[in-house]
């Protein structure tokens, strides 16, 4: 099965120009492809990953991928998929953000193989270098406002409001690609299925400005079964900075995929073959409840952006919480679980009654339902059942004089910290 038949298969082609002759450019041999990421954050999120992965496929098909940071249009913003206007960043702030991302996405490529080796490139490299009367004469008289304005990223904003900061956003873009064909003979450019009509743009201008022949192909946005927005959650977006995101809240994410998820994410997001995921599909449909397609793509999408050292580790938490086997949790294993995430602080205390904690942790929400669940026998703290109505929790309790894990049912988990 080649690249694009991959793609295919995977789902990853959302739109694609000229599919036949980029399958003959691409038959001649190696082509450079390209994707660019805007500094907008000091992260990549998940969202993200997929476009990277993308670049990583061609590469391990044998072609070149050059991934580039945006350190000149993350000054400017681009409208795509945005319904205000968004905040324009200090130079010194979007500087240090490109650096970042550079270094989260030298992980994912291969940057030193002989033949098909990366490249990284920032287009403040030549946009923060143009001249504004050159730039007009020499590019800008290939775009009409007509031809413009019948972006969809800049249409969905005409109501709204889009400045003229923002309305030039394509043409930057197109100005990126016209560069790297020229330097690199990059012959196509990915992205998300919003970015249809900045690829296209870069398309019409070199085949005007260069009389070259180039390629636009994208991914999809990724969306849920249920409606919800991909990659948020109570806590907020997933990141692929252990920082901002711990491989344990990671590792969760992707373990509670919804069954009719899944199987797509595994296409996404893994380089499993198409056995082995039409495999895991047809266990999902017989044996859902062991969940086994959730544990393998856990696993290998926590090994690509963490390591498959800590993508272990986070399983071997995440097993130990729903198994409720957690009495001998490490302090490591248990400031993974406790960082980055919405915990309850009790303070200068030295004992609390059961209920209050319940109330207090936001496990139950009300006092009658917090002595029903303790009657029922569905409240574990730190490994231990609890029936007592009554019962007294004191510091002594805790993990290490301080955590407190706290279960309600099968699966809900609250963390209390005691300081």
């Amino acid at each position: 099965m080649d690249i694009l038949d991959d793609l295919k298969f995977r789902g990853l082609i959302n739109q694609v120009s000229n599919l036949d002759e980029l399958r003959k450019e691409m038959n001649k041999g190696m082509i450079s492809l390209y994707c660019g990421f805007d500094p907008t954050a000091d992260s990549l999120h998940i969202g993200h990953l997929l476009p990277i992965l993308v670049l990583k496929r061609f590469q391990e098909a044998g072609h070149q991928p050059i991934t580039l940071v945006g350190g000149g249009t993350g000054l400017i913003g681009d409208p795509s998929g945005k319904k205000e206007e968004r905040t324009l960043n200090p130079d010194e702030v979007v500087e240090r953000w490109s650096d970042v991302l550079k270094t989260q996405l030298e992980q994912f490529l291969d940057f030193k193989r002989k033949d098909n080796h990366a490249l990284m490139a920032n287009n403040y490299d030549w946009l923060g270098k143009i001249k504004a009367i050159d730039f007009l004469r020499d590019i800008g008289k290939y775009f009409t406002v007509s031809y413009m304005l019948a972006k969809e990223s800049v249409k969905a904003r005409l109501e709204s409001g889009i400045s003229f900061t923002e309305f030039n956003y394509m043409v930057l873009q197109a100005y990126d690609f016209l560069n790297l064909f020229e330097k690199y003979d990059c012959k196509l450019q990915i992205g998300g299925s919003d970015q249809w009509g900045n690829i296209t743009a870069g398309i019409d201008l070199i085949k005007k400005k260069a009389g070259g022949e180039v390629y636009g192909l994208t991914v999809p946005l990724v969306s849920k079964a249920d409606g919800t927005k991909f990659g948020k959650t109570e806590t907020g977006t997933i990141w692929l900075d252990a920082k901002k995101t711990t491989p344990y809240q990671f590792y969760q994410f992707w373990i509670n995929a919804d069954d009719k998820d899944v199987i797509q994410y595994l296409k996404y997001f893994t380089f499993l073959s198409k056995e082995e995921i039409e495999n895991l599909e047809k266990k999902v449909q017989k044996n859902p409840e062991e969940r086994e397609s959730q544990k393998v793509l856990a696993n290998k999408v926590t090994s690509l952006v963490h390591g498959e050292k800590i993508a272990e580790f986070a399983e071997k938490i995440s097993q130990k919480l729903f198994y409720n086997d957690i009495k001998d949790f490490s302090e490591k294993e248990l400031q993974m679980v406790f960082e980055n995430i919405k915990i309850i602080s009790f303070q200068n205390m030295k004992e609390i009654n059961l209920i209050d904690l319940l109330i207090d942790a936001k496990v139950c929400s009300s006092k009658r339902q917090a002595r029903e669940d303790v009657q029922n026998g569905i409240i574990f703290i730190n490994g231990n059942s609890y029936k007592d109505i009554k019962q007294i929790i004191k510091k002594s309790d805790c993990f290490y004089n301080k955590y407190l894990v706290i279960k309600r049912g099968k699966k809900n988990y609250y963390f209390a910290l005691w300081e």
